[in-house]
């Protein structure tokens, strides 16, 4: 019998915790995940072959992420393995909808590893979580850009309306009349050239600005 899917929502409790290996293993542990990890598309990704130094911070590359599995679920649930530093999940600028994709920075490098090596290909909320331990070599700070902070959609209607009911000087509108001429002429010649006897009436400067420096 097939169950329905619900979204996680921060009222309910994390999902619970798949059987992991405990941090007294070798760091071969991380190793190994690193070796197997795969991407999205099922490809093996090559890691550094230097060994893993637990003491080190590691990041966790997570993706195809369902939604309503955002920054306070993931914290919370990636909580119970270890120490997480930073954590970003990567939104669109414009919306604030998830991208299905985050970094997460544990303190240890070690519990990284772990991480990758049993959520990968997790079974969560209809969704094949994928997750790799990302290599030193391929970090910067710019995937930190925005983490640790509750994400605000902006208020673009307003921002736009401010913008567009903005006082202008003279010169912004001899600019934007130039540009509407242009247009209108440009328009008026393909009609002709289609036999269109039709012609938009010259552009005239909006009244009350005439005299606006």
């Amino acid at each position: 019998m097939t169950s329905k899917v619900n979204s996680l929502t921060s009222s309910q409790e994390p999902a619970p915790l798949p059987k992991r290996r405990r941090l007294s293993e070798s760091s071969q542990v991380a190793e190994s995940a690193c070796d197997t990890a795969k991407d999205e598309h099922g490809s093996i990704m090559e890691c550094s072959s230097e060994p893993t130094d637990g003491r080190r911070p590691g990041v966790v590359y997570l993706s195809r992420i369902p939604h309503g599995f955002y920054e306070e679920q993931m914290r919370s649930y990636f909580s119970q393995f270890g120490t997480i530093d930073r954590l970003r999940l990567c939104r669109n600028k414009s919306t604030g909808s998830s991208k299905h994709y985050a970094f997460i920075q544990f303190s240890s490098s070690e519990v990284a590893g772990i991480v990758a090596e049993t959520m990968n290909n997790y079974l969560l909320y209809g969704h094949l979580l994928k997750c790799r331990v990302v290599p030193e070599a391929e970090c910067h700070e710019k995937m930190w850009t925005g983490a640790n902070r509750r994400w605000k959609v902006p208020p673009l209607a307003k921002m736009r309306r401010i913008k567009h009911e903005r006082k202008r000087t003279s010169s912004s509108w001899d600019k934007l009349q130039n540009k509407e001429t242009t247009r209108r002429l440009n328009n008026n010649k393909k009609w002709k050239e289609k036999g269109i006897d039709y012609a938009f009436d010259p552009f005239k400067t909006p009244p009350g600005t005439e005299n606006v420096s």
